[in-house]
């Protein structure tokens, strides 16, 4: 029996306990490692852990980032702890210096709580890295609506970071000879219109469709089969990647790729790409049964005739996805 629409099913009470206890930050390293809702533990090891060669910077973010909110530290093995916070404004961004990682981990847990005064005690010293002016952009209607356009559809998405869609604000209207958005306009454009899509999911009640799914794929992992979202840009690369990325022993693989993502957010549901890795139909037909009857216990509506050939889509869907950033 599928689970009612909008509540956990059966035996997910105690997953959504652990959620709750996790830290709604994501935590980035100068090694490239990124953590997302990670304990309050796993945050303080990494912050025991750095100093060493190309891992001496954390860089902490709530959860959904907001433009200029973060709190970093940064140290060198033998030397002192730097650790910078900042909360919006360039008048806001502030520096101290510690000889430990306790104090550092007492910080930035609070921090990420947001707990009441969790800067006291401490002798923060402003600083003034604020940009400077940032010229508007010079483009035609017909450009700046393409580019807008653009951007808030990989942003309804919900799987890129401010920084990947900058990127993808920048080049969206590059050709040869012409180049009309500086780095800076693209992370102001961008900024502003998270910001808004972050105002949109304070309205928000109960899990959404994309967490149902998240919750499905979550438990088809546990159960032996590779599950991955947003992954790869089209089905040839998914095809050719989705055996790499799991367990060594997993029995079968479930994905949607970008696109699939994109047509999703536009309101279109959204297709899954599934099969065995033994090739045989059999067990592709296996595991569609296994990933239909994990998205129908979390309450989501499914389509599939259970050929082996045939795409699992979800719909009606609705593509909410909260940022994480």
């Amino acid at each position: 029996m599928a689970a009612v629409r909008g509540s956990p099913g059966p035996g997910l009470s105690a997953a959504y306990v652990r959620v709750s206890r996790m830290l709604a930050i994501t935590v980035e390293t100068e090694n490239g490692q990124r953590h997302i809702r990670i304990a309050t533990q796993e945050l303080a090891s990494l912050v025991r852990r750095i100093g060493g060669e190309n891992d001496k910077l954390l860089v902490v973010q709530r959860i959904p980032d907001l433009p200029d909110v973060f709190i970093q530290v940064w140290h060198r093995r033998g030397g002192d702890y730097t650790l910078e916070y900042r909360d919006g404004a360039p008048d806001r961004h502030f520096q101290t210096m510690l000889d430990g990682p306790e104090p550092v981990i007492a910080a930035m847990t609070g921090w990420a709580r947001m707990e009441h005064g969790w800067n006291t005690g401490l002798d923060w010293v402003p600083l003034d890295l604020g940009p400077g002016p940032v010229p508007p952009l010079e483009l035609d209607d017909d450009e700046r609506e393409q580019l807008e356009k653009r951007v808030r559809e990989v942003l309804v998405g919900g799987y890129a970071t401010r920084a990947e869609l900058a990127e993808i604000a920048q080049d969206y209207l590059v050709s040869e000879d012409y180049g009309p958005v500086s780095p800076e306009q693209a992370r102001r454009l961008v900024d502003r219109m998270w910001v808004e899509r972050v105002e949109e999911q304070t309205a928000w009640e109960g899990e959404t469709d994309p967490e149902r799914l998240t919750r499905a794929f979550t438990a088809l992992e546990t159960a032996g089969i590779t599950a991955r979202e947003n992954f790869t840009c089209c089905r040839t690369c998914g095809q050719a990647e989705i055996g790499g990325v799991g367990s060594p022993d997993a029995r079968g693989f479930v994905y949607f790729h970008s696109q699939c993502t994109d047509a999703a957010a536009g309101g279109h549901g959204l297709m899954l790409l599934y099969g065995g890795f033994d090739g045989s139909p059999a067990t592709t037909t296996s595991i569609g049964q296994e990933v239909v009857a994990a998205l129908e216990e979390t309450g989501l509506s499914v389509e599939w005739n259970g050929e082996p050939r045939q795409a699992i889509t979800i719909t009606p869907l609705d593509w909410r996805r909260r940022l994480v950033g």
